[in-house]
């Protein structure tokens, strides 16, 4: 059963039983916060939806923000509009996974992450309102190396020290959301380790990887990765503020697709390169701001990285989207765009492999390096 059939259930409950008087969410200058914020607003079980973030709601994502009030305001002013709001839940949705710009740095990704999050979690310390956190996290805490296993679980700790800022900030913010949980064990906190965002609304860096003609791969790799649906993203959000859901949960679509699957089903060209070759390339796209893949996502096409959602298939009985069945909504969304047919893609591969060949066949002792 996929989430959005309990939603509807879910709306239809009558409005004498509250079960949250003041939800502020964080982010939601950001679409999918914006979205998480309305729906929360149109809940009648949920009482004032309040936005929080640092910057005001761009154009193209102020009208998501239907029945909610936004407040603008640095993260070290949060405990005056917790008090304010007498807010008595949190989502803090304010953590991006985005690769920095050419104009932006590494510190000013975790000042918004990690800093933003510590002075967040001061501000919850000191709101004596509070009962309820729900953190978005990501699968990015588990890194993407060699030593990992076939299949994370929760308790499953990374295997190597994770090479991308944003797996590192994840891991950061986390540990300082434990040391909240000792001091404040009176507030319920939840945390929710998402797999890579998609679906036909979905814009992140992964969607715009896999809506180019042509999608650079690690040679000799072909990862398995797992996806989660934007609205299933949205759902489970939902219900972690209006249930009771303590803990720590993998939000990941059931089944994998390996990358030159994922490629094929969207009708694009994979263009085999070295690693080095992919890392160069993220740093030239990244040097002309077209929103490049950092050291995250390079983890990722080579390692990829599969986890477990049993716990919260149970905790929260709802069944998100297959991995496939995500994408394949994303695929739908981009019909649009530039998409080849199967049997050209395969055209296009077989001239790859035969100039491959053709190379090696030319430089016989360049072969018996490589091999």
């Amino acid at each position: 059963m996929h989430p959005s059939h309990r939603g509807a259930a879910a709306d239809r409950a009558p409005r004498a039983a509250p079960v949250a008087q003041a939800v502020v969410v964080t982010g939601v200058s950001r679409y999918l916060a914006a979205t998480v914020a309305a729906r929360l607003a149109a809940d009648p079980r949920v009482g004032r939806v309040v936005g929080l973030d640092a910057a005001a709601p761009p154009a193209d994502v102020a009208p998501q923000l239907d029945g909610v009030t936004t407040v603008v305001a640095e993260p070290h002013r949060a405990a005056d509009v917790l008090a304010d709001l007498r807010a008595d839940v949190v989502v803090h949705m304010a953590v991006t996974s985005r690769p920095p710009r050419a104009d932006d740095a590494d510190d000013d990704a975790k000042e918004r992450n990690v800093i933003g999050t510590m002075q967040l979690l001061a501000a919850c310390q000191r709101a004596p309102l509070l009962r309820k956190l729900i953190v978005r996290s990501s699968t990015a805490a588990y890194g993407a190396s060699f030593k990992d296993p076939a299949v994370f679980t929760e308790e499953t700790a990374p295997r190597a020290t994770p090479r991308g800022g944003f797996a590192r900030d994840i891991l950061d913010i986390e540990g300082y959301l434990r040391g909240f949980a000792r001091r404040r064990p009176d507030v319920l906190a939840t945390v929710l380790r998402f797999a890579p965002i998609i679906g036909s609304a979905a814009d992140t860096t992964l969607t715009r990887y896999f809506a180019s003609p042509f999608v650079p791969t690690v040679l000799g790799r072909d990862p398995r990765l797992q996806f989660v649906h934007l609205d299933d993203v949205r759902e489970i959000l939902h219900e972690a503020v209006v249930g009771a859901h303590p803990g720590t949960f993998n939000v990941a679509g059931a089944g994998v697709l390996t990358l030159s699957q994922a490629i094929r089903r969207a009708g694009r060209i994979p263009v085999p390169v070295p690693e080095q070759g992919l890392s160069a390339a993220a740093a030239l796209a990244r040097g002309l701001d077209l929103g490049g893949y950092g050291f995250d996502q390079l983890d990722l096409f080579v390692h990829g990285r599969v986890v477990d959602t049993a716990r919260l298939v149970a905790e929260f009985g709802v069944t998100p989207r297959t991995t496939a069945e995500a994408f394949d909504d994303f695929i739908r969304a981009h019909r649009g765009g530039t998409v080849l047919p199967a049997t050209q893609v395969a055209a296009v591969e077989q001239a790859l492999l035969d100039g491959i060949r053709r190379i090696r066949a030319a430089r016989p002792e360049a072969a018996d390096v490589a091999g």
